[in-house]
């Protein structure tokens, strides 16, 4: 409905309302003075009669110059779209001559024009009038349709142009584009190798004009053609069931096509038993969009890492499985090409797409789905420590301390295996800036435990304490002061999370300090004026007994589970790393 009533609002503006106008101008012009002229006429009544009983003479000659008039204006007309239609297709993508020749407006205007034209001729050809002896054949009415159509043909000129530059435009190009592709999907009288070549015609045509848009800094053009590929995956789900066997299998051309070509047939096999190719084709096309807007366009970078999560979400609700393995894969992709490109906010903003993936993951009991992103987010947090972007991990650490809460919140089974991951974000720094981010990184367990403590959950936070009871006082007393001055929830800079990391509530500070009360008087005392309302604080189960973690020294691969991690898992107590 939303889509017809946009339909009929476009036809309104760009065709009848400048058609409207310019009739109503010309007439108005045309009668006021014709009125005016035959009112000084001697015989007014004559003067008026001549518009229905023109001279039949006057009309012959103008309609001898009707045909070169239309001409004209077809010339004008052919010109005009010519330019401007090359001129898109070499900006964005040469689909865009296909799509507007097979307009059928383009033809219906076209050939109104010739038809005008050729009405014209012939009936000044078929003129029998003399006018000495004002005797012989008057087409009167053949008189009257060449007027009106040579009328109309000059009244629609200028709509037609709004049309083409209303049709030109690079987002309803590419609109054109998602329709056309996934009609031709549906289209069950084509062969199935012709509806997947114009599948992947399609795809990758909405992708170039994203590139070709991202290259002339067209950024709305380029969010469109990303949202146009998360809409056609969106949709495709929703045809998957109607397509058949044959649909889903990567042969023949299709196994040709540059994103298959170099795969293994045991990948293409696996490829197509997984019935994942044309989503693994729009990811590809988002993967080299990525790519290029690495450091250059990083809001494209923020909204394929949105419509990732989207799409992966949309899988969760259909059980989709493999779309949703398919999308984590890309996640993954993503930040590994991001760390590469040292492109620090992008990952910033990229890791928040993907923990509220994971969060979701929680709030529908998925806590396997959401430990293995997890591991994930440790792996490259760890990756880009090693690359020297401490804050990347740093950020891992905030996300991974959000996902903590939530499972905990939410009764999660996976609570304890995401405490364990959480607790291992950590080792040796060797630079100043790795040391802080270390200290983010404790910071971000420092906060966890505060949660715990506020809910009431005493065990958990001792191992937390008992992972970091080796760290030297005098930085724990200095992380603590630094979270205890943070008094601002918001981050004081524009940012798209809007939250400060460091921000703890009243309640949680004073958790806190209960928590570095456990440390002993190896820590320094807090000053004087720092309030401390213990009796205000829920009470804690006397029977909380913390157990010891065992800590590997290696950092999780994703999908390999160690030998050392299986004792690790196994083991209730054993020995603590600093």
């Amino acid at each position: 409905m939303a889509r017809s009533n946009e339909h009929g609002s476009s036809t309104f503006r760009v065709w009848l309302l400048p058609l409207f106008l310019l009739l109503g101008a010309a007439i108005v012009v045309f009668v006021s003075t014709y009125w005016i002229d035959a009112l000084g006429d001697a015989d007014p009544m004559h003067a008026l009669g001549l518009f229905f009983d023109p001279n039949p003479q006057s009309a012959a000659a103008t309609l001898s110059n009707a045909g070169e008039i239309v001409a004209a204006v077809l010339a004008i007309a052919i010109t005009v779209v010519a330019i401007v239609v090359e001129l898109a297709a070499n900006r964005y993508t040469h689909r865009i001559t296909e799509l507007f020749v097979s307009a059928p407006i383009n033809f219906i205007v076209m050939g109104f024009f010739v038809v005008t034209a050729l009405q014209s001729l012939w009936v000044t050809l078929v003129f029998d009038y003399d006018p000495a002896r004002e005797v012989g054949f008057v087409p009167h009415l053949g008189v009257t349709v060449s007027m009106l159509m040579l009328g109309f043909s000059l009244l629609i000129l200028l709509p037609y142009f709004s049309f083409v530059f209303t049709f030109l435009n690079p987002i309803h190009i590419v609109g054109r584009i998602q329709s056309h592709t996934l009609r031709a999907i549906q289209k069950v009288s084509h062969s199935i190798e012709r509806r997947q070549q114009e599948a992947v015609r399609g795809i990758e045509q909405i992708a170039d004009v994203g590139l070709n848009a991202m290259e002339n800094k067209d950024k709305g053009v380029s969010m469109a053609s990303v949202d146009a590929l998360q809409a056609m995956v969106i949709e495709y789900q929703r045809l998957r069931s109607r397509l058949g066997d044959e649909w889903f299998r990567v042969e023949g051309v299709l196994a040709h096509n540059p994103d298959f070509v170099s795969m293994s047939p045991e990948v293409l096999a696996d490829v197509s038993g997984r019935r994942i190719w044309f989503e693994m084709k729009v990811l590809r096309q988002y993967q080299t969009i990525y790519n290029e807007a690495l450091n250059r366009m990083r809001d494209i970078n923020y909204l394929i890492a949105i419509n990732t999560r989207q799409i992966a979400e949309k899988a969760v609700e259909q059980n989709n499985e493999e779309l949703v393995a398919l999308a984590l894969k890309f996640f993954n992709t993503y930040l590994r090409a991001t760390i590469n490109a040292k492109d620090v906010r992008t990952a910033y903003n990229v890791l928040n797409q993907y923990r509220r993936l994971a969060q979701d993951m929680l709030l529908l009991g998925d806590g396997k789905r959401a430990v293995e992103i997890a591991r994930y987010f440790k792996y490259y947090g760890l990756a880009a420590y090693n690359a020297k972007l401490a804050f990347i991990l740093e950020t891992v650490a905030y996300d991974l301390c959000t996902l903590n809460e939530m499972a905990f919140d939410s009764g999660s089974k996976a609570t304890r295996e995401l405490l364990r991951i959480f607790l291992e974000v950590d080792k040796e720094s060797e630079t100043d800036v790795q040391e802080a981010s270390l200290r983010g990184v404790r910071k971000a367990q420092v906060k966890l435990a505060t949660h715990y403590l506020v809910k009431g959950n005493e065990k958990l936070a001792k191992q937390v304490f008992h992972d970091m009871d080796s760290e030297r006082p005098e930085r724990l007393a200095s992380i603590r002061d630094e979270l205890l001055s943070v008094v601002s929830p918001e981050f004081w800079e524009i940012s798209d999370r809007g939250v400060n990391f460091d921000y703890l509530s009243p309640a949680r500070k004073e958790r806190m300090l209960e928590f570095f009360s456990w440390f002993g008087d190896a820590i320094p005392k807090l000053e004087p004026e720092v309030p401390l309302r213990m009796s205000e604080l829920p009470p804690v189960p006397a029977d909380a007994a913390p157990p010891q973690r065992t800590r590997t020294g290696e950092h999780d691969v994703p999908g390999v589970v160690t030998e050392e991690q299986a004792q690790a898992k196994r083991a209730v107590t054993g020995p603590t790393r600093s």
